[in-house]
């Protein structure tokens, strides 16, 4: 039995339909559906069970082991990934005591534990983008989100669990099933909404001399590139923190092009003030380094930027438009 955390959420659907494709449909989903449309996601997915993600915590918390069937691996990406959450209290619950209760139940156990830190624990980038441990004092990232991943990504450093679990830095990551995702949405979902309603797309402008507008950097991935990483970490029993990324950094100009000729639709870019909120708060600059991950075996190309904006729209949104 695999347990997927947060299985009905964006990558954690995809990550469901991964183990599907490869034959594998004993999967515990974890979640917590809401009033949200993520429940969507499953329809699509072959699992044996699904449970709210507090019913999930109050077994493993209290029950010893409470599953009969073998547990194979548990791929932790439940959490709340929105970067201008305010509640630093909740954030500290969900996203870092969540996390310590599933890691201390999969080590009890010595159950393989794949979990979801973010590029946002790397904060403005001024210590570098590499997924080293001994790095992680360092880092210093802009909103509680990341430091929410950061304060999990050094527990386990002072824990001496990076020897027995994989911590995956994930970069900027769009694609299929992340309608339900609202404000955070990725770039590319909400450029397709406004190019197909308004033939044009809205980027912030730049407050950063050396960045001209719409010429912010970020490291974009498509998420099936994603899962292929955490299938190849899992079946390597790769254990350690490393960075799942592309490699590249673009600009939000090029996300924005792509999107218009994916769709056949003249350039047309609108520049807008970022809210204050944001100002101090944003990344203009991520690339990961992905010499870690290489030097597993890891030999597959990314898919460009390009090429999986066109998958993205042609194959699955305007689908649904």
């Amino acid at each position: 039995m695999y347990i997927v955390t947060g299985g009905a959420g964006f990558i954690g659907s995809a990550v469901v339909w991964g183990l599907n494709q490869r034959g594998i449909d004993d999967i515990l989903i974890v979640d917590h559906l809401g009033t949200s449309q993520k429940w969507k996601n499953l329809r699509a997915l072959q699992y044996s069970d699904y449970i709210e993600k507090e019913e999930f915590r109050h077994l493993i918390s209290h029950d010893g082991n409470p599953f009969s069937d073998k547990i194979e691996a548990i791929i932790h990406l439940g959490a709340c990934s929105a970067t201008t959450e305010q509640d630093a209290t909740y954030l500290y619950d969900n996203n870092y005591q969540y996390s310590i209760d599933v890691a201390e139940f999969a080590m009890a156990f010595e159950v393989s534990m794949l979990y979801a830190s973010s590029a946002a624990t790397y904060g403005a980038g001024e210590h570098g983008y590499r997924d080293d441990e001994n790095n992680l004092n360092a880092l210093r990232p802009l909103n509680m989100y990341g430091y929410s991943k950061q304060m999990f990504d050094l527990w386990a450093k002072r824990n001496n669990l990076f020897e027995h679990i994989t911590g995956m830095k994930f970069t900027n990551v769009f694609g299929p099933n992340e309608n339900h995702k609202a404000g955070m949405r990725s770039m590319m979902h909400r450029a397709f909404e406004q190019i197909t309603t308004d033939k044009k797309v809205k980027l912030f402008r730049s407050y950063l001399p050396e960045y001209k507008d719409g010429e912010q950097k970020r490291d974009f991935i498509y998420v099936k590139d994603v899962v292929k990483m955490i299938f190849h970490l899992l079946d390597n029993r790769c254990t350690g923190l490393f960075n799942i990324g592309s490699g590249k950094a673009e600009t939000w100009n090029e996300v924005a092009i792509a999107g218009f000729e994916a769709l056949n639709v003249d350039v047309n870019i609108e520049y807008i003030d970022m809210p204050e909120t944001l100002i101090n708060s944003y990344q203009y600059y991520t690339k990961a380094d992905m010499e870690k991950l290489r030097s597993t075996g890891y030999t597959e190309p990314t898919m460009s930027l390009k090429d999986a904006i066109q998958d993205y729209y042609q194959n699955y949104l305007i689908k649904d438009f």
